[in-house]
């Protein structure tokens, strides 16, 4: 009870439009408070994945001893990318070794990194798109929850106005009205600026992510290129 008006009286009391635009806002902020809580889950995972598989790199010389380790740390990004570059490693191997013809340190000297640079680049993106899942949602509802609250409330206050133009003048008749159409665009505020916040929150997450994965890739092909220089020597 505030002010003498019972809210939840009001809403229950309340037309078919405002508790529709009502249920709309619930399952929006539901579905809202859902994702935040599996993405903060998913990317500490992968902070803490990336954290240990990088030291594990930075420990190991040899490239076969570290994509052992990378088979087993299947939620770190890096270790995605590291296997999707030792598998184009090994392909180009592989073709030099069965045409007979050369050497690999000789195949990067004419090519260059490029074909590797190319596979770390479709890591990169596949653990982007893992990452990106269902966050754009939040921005969805970030931006239209607000619109759809001031629908509610726009049509409640036109229903007040409504019965006021019937007769029954007082601001008592119209108060209850104006009162559950306010509601509905608290409830959208409510919904969107949790969604808007995490929104921006878990871009930088995966911004600082993509910051640490390009560095692993040029860390990757250093490692390469001094494999191949021990090889030549």
């Amino acid at each position: 009870m505030h002010g003498g008006l019972n809210i939840w009286q009001i809403l229950w009391e309340s037309g078919f439009v405002v508790k529709f635009v009502l249920l709309l806002l619930i399952v929006a902020s539901v579905l809202s408070w859902t994702i935040v809580l599996q993405k903060w889950r998913e990317l500490k995972s992968i902070s803490e994945a990336n954290e240990k598989f990088h030291q594990i790199f930075k420990s190991n010389h040899s490239i076969s001893e570290i994509h052992r380790e990378a088979t087993e740390h299947h939620n770190s990004t890096m270790s995605l990318m590291f296997r999707r570059g030792y598998e184009e490693l090994n392909r180009i191997s592989e073709k030099i070794s069965g045409s007979g013809k050369g050497s690999i340190g000789l195949y990067f000297s004419e090519h260059g990194f490029q074909a590797l640079e190319r596979s770390l680049k479709t890591g990169f993106n596949a653990a982007n798109e893992k990452m990106d899942t269902r966050v754009s949602v939040l921005a969805s509802i970030g931006s239209i929850t607000p619109f759809v609250g001031l629908f509610g409330t726009v049509w409640g206050i036109i229903d007040a106005f409504a019965g006021l133009s019937q007769g029954g003048g007082s601001i008592e008749a119209v108060a209850p009205g104006i009162a559950e159409a306010l509601v509905a665009t608290a409830a959208g505020l409510a919904a969107a600026i949790p969604a808007v916040w995490f929104f921006n929150f878990f871009n930088n997450q995966i911004a600082r992510i993509n910051s640490q994965m390009e560095s692993f890739s040029q860390e990757f092909l250093n490692l390469v290129e001094r494999s191949i220089l021990i090889k030549k020597d």
